[in-house]
């Protein structure tokens, strides 16, 4: 056990064999239908969240986990004489930056540092890795969080939204819009820029062509591209997660690329069959 403890909150999206492996700690979010509230990766499985969906025709709440739930989480470890590295959802998407922190000033001051991600996903869950290995290799909680804050602004995080369907549940677009999206096959393409979600363009069509598209996308970054780790992210979206993660590694020289899926979280704010590709910029 490592001086060390790396946490992050559910929306990382790490596979589940990683989290046990690298001994990740993991905080999850709130996923809320009615008066029914679920811990995410917990209490409700993606599979479930979209049956919830279309019996109700809703999308659920999702919200921050409290102060108190970083604190019960936190001491533990801190008991142990263990600092921790907590690596947050965007602070730009959700309070739970912030409810972080106010839990970080109830324990001795350097025991909880929290690293705002200003990304989702695996856009954060890359940057938890990178904290792994650099605790694996000795380095202190402030070396780490300099490598982070180095390593933030390269990260690339592009994600094609099968349907405007959630979309349109969620209030981001128009039921016309929807109408409109769906006879003509258009697939919006999201990218994480300065923490937020920012629509980047559209692909009209079929689906083959907007991953080809996203995969093409990746690939012109080639030169720029951290050869460590790319993550494909899905919500059940397996066979075509596998058809990319086959073309990334003919294609890349990246040590591993790996594919995890969505959680309940991300999920509810961007439907099933989405599907992204997201790694690092190499650093200067």
């Amino acid at each position: 056990m490592g001086s060390i403890k790396i946490f992050a909150d559910s929306t990382c999206d790490l596979p589940a064999e990683w989290i046990a492996q690298y001994d990740i700690g993991i905080v999850p979010l709130y996923v809320t239908f009615s008066e029914q509230t679920y811990k995410d990766g917990i209490d409700l499985t993606v599979p479930e969240l979209y049956r919830k969906v279309d019996e109700t025709g809703k999308l659920p709440k999702t919200a921050a986990p409290s102060p108190a739930d970083f604190i019960e989480a936190f001491r533990p470890h801190i008991e142990e004489g263990r600092r921790i590295l907590y690596i947050s959802l965007s602070s730009e998407l959700s309070s739970t930056y912030q409810n972080a922190l106010i839990a970080a000033d109830e324990f001795a001051e350097g025991m909880v540092t929290v690293f705002d991600s200003l990304n989702l996903s695996t856009g954060i869950g890359l940057q938890v890795m990178k904290a792994v290995n650099a605790a694996a290799e000795g380095k202190s909680v402030e070396e780490i969080v300099a490598l982070l804050t180095a390593v933030r602004p390269q990260v690339e995080t592009e994600f094609v939204i099968d349907s405007l369907d959630y979309l349109y549940k969620g209030g981001r677009c128009s039921g016309m819009q929807n109408i409109v999206g769906s006879l003509l096959k258009i697939r919006p393409v999201i990218k994480v820029e300065n923490g937020k979600m920012t629509p980047a363009y559209k692909i009209r069509g079929s689906r083959d062509k907007a991953l080809d598209q996203l995969l093409n996308n990746a690939l012109s970054h080639l030169s720029e591209m951290d050869d460590d780790l790319i993550f494909v992210t899905h919500s059940l979206a397996d066979e075509d997660a596998k058809v990319l993660k086959e073309a990334l590694e003919a294609k890349t020289n990246a040590r591993q690329v790996a594919v995890s899926n969505a959680g309940c979280v991300i999920s509810s704010h961007c439907g099933a069959k989405t599907i992204g590709i997201l790694y690092t910029k190499k650093l200067a």
